[in-house]
This record gives C-alpha cells, structure tokens and sequence, in this order.
C-alpha cells in the first residue's frame, strides 16, 4: 500500500479544511516573534523550553514535518533560516503564504520525512520534528536522516506519540466510557484493522497512522548517534480525549549530535 500518497492526500484535504495544526499565525505572532516574544509546541499544549533553541539568530533551521504555517514563520520572524519539508502540498502552502505575508525568507519543500537525500549533510543546526512520525511505518531512517543533515553540536528537537496510546479503541471508548486493550505494538493501521475498518479508514481521508516503541523512538535515536539532553511529557489539548485524562499521550526529546 502506498502510504505516502494517502497520507499526502489526507493532510491536504485536513489542511484545507482547517484543522488545528493548519491554522497560521497571525501577524501579531510574527511581530512578537521579532521581538524575541515567541514560543512553539513539538506536542500538544507543553511550549518547548526556550533553554533547548538558544539564540536563534543567523541559525540554519528545518522544519521537519512541521508545516501550517506555524512553527516556521516563528523561527524566520525571530532571525533564523528556515527550510519547512512537509508531505503535504497544502501544509507548505500556509508556511508560504505566512512567509510572503510577513517579508519572510522560509524555503518550502514538498517530500517525505523519512528520505532527506535532497538535503546536504552537515547543513542545518536544528531539526524541529513535531509529533508527526505516527504517519511513517519505519522511524529510524528518520532518525539517520536527520543526524546526516545536522551539523556537529546541533540538536534535534522531536515530539512523538506515547505508544501505549495504540493498544486502544479509542472510537470504542468514546461511546463505552472505558478504555479496553484491543491491539498489539507496535501498531499498524494496514496492519492491524479489520479489512473492513480498514477499507472504511481509507475511504474517510484520514491519514494512516503507525505506531513505534520507544526502543525505537528514544533508542533509535541514539542508535543514530545522537546524545539525548532533554525530555517531557504532555498531554493532550483538553480533556476530550479519554486516553489523556489517565496518561500523556505525547513525548518530546532534545538530541545533541555530538561535536
């Protein structure tokens, strides 16, 4: 199954249709951001501390699967150069238009997370990768990719799913009020749905989702070469989730490369 043609059709139309992480700043936010005011999320709600960005200014910053006009704009209106690589067409175009906007410089890359061969090593001094690897079935070329491109000394900023989050049915629980253990990890939309479900998943848009355990999360990160220097939880947005009121459904890593 071509998993990278759906997902990009998926994120295009949730794109279009304005969804949560489709919505760009506004210009009081790249004003602010100007300032030296600004602030960004790798998950949920949690603000990544400014302590693991340092002074951004004249730094080579990709986005990685980050696009919506949010993150990107941020870091070119606080003084950094910023590429945004994105699957979707339509992600990339709200990072574009916040750009053109603003008077800002974000160079915009359609492709995929997990293939960075259009990028040259050694060339970026941060990787900022929301949680968005739920959509790849293989992360660890991930992981590689973005040690080969990061400069010595530069990090990796990177959120991910709490894996625990997929041995649910969540659609179930929504309407039973109880969470019941129903699947196997690492998890796999193609893998683990019904035919049917599966049929029904494909046929609504949305995106496939693909779960990964932490030994390949944390441990393939440093399998990759990479230093871990930081980590934290969170939670969802709100409590309308029932999952999160009992657990954080999201992680987040700093990663040094080292040098």
């Amino acid at each position: 199954m071509d998993h990278l043609s759906h997902n990009r059709r998926a994120w295009n139309r949730e794109s279009a249709e304005g969804g949560v992480w489709s919505i760009p700043v506004d210009a009081t936010a790249i004003a602010k951001a100007r300032n030296g005011d600004w602030q960004v999320i790798l998950t949920p709600r949690k603000p990544v501390p400014r302590e693991w960005f340092g002074d951004l200014h004249g730094k080579h910053i990709l986005c990685l699967a980050s696009g919506g006009g949010q993150q990107a704009p941020i870091f070119a209106a606080a003084g950094a150069q910023v590429v945004s690589l994105d699957l979707s067409d339509e992600q990339l175009s709200r990072d574009r238009m916040v750009a053109e906007r603003e008077g800002l410089a974000v160079t915009c890359i359609q492709g995929d997370m997990a293939d960075l061969s259009g990028l040259a090593a050694d060339s970026f001094d941060l990787v900022f990768h929301p949680a968005s690897n739920v959509f790849v079935p293989d992360v660890l070329p991930v992981w590689r990719e973005t040690y080969r491109v990061l400069r010595a000394g530069g990090n990796l900023l990177a959120g991910f799913m709490n894996p625990a989050v997929f041995l649910f049915d969540h659609a179930m629980a929504e309407t039973s009020g109880e969470l019941k253990v129903r699947y196997p990890l690492p998890y796999s939309d193609v893998e683990h749905l019904s035919p049917a479900d599966l049929e029904r998943k494909l046929k609504s848009g949305d995106p496939l989702e693909f779960s990964h355990s932490l030994d390949s999360q944390i441990g393939g990160q440093i399998a990759a070469g990479y230093v871990i220097t930081g980590f934290y939880e969170d939670r969802w947005m709100d409590d309308s989730w029932l999952f999160s009121r009992f657990s954080p459904v999201c992680m987040a890593t700093r990663a040094r490369k080292p040098g």
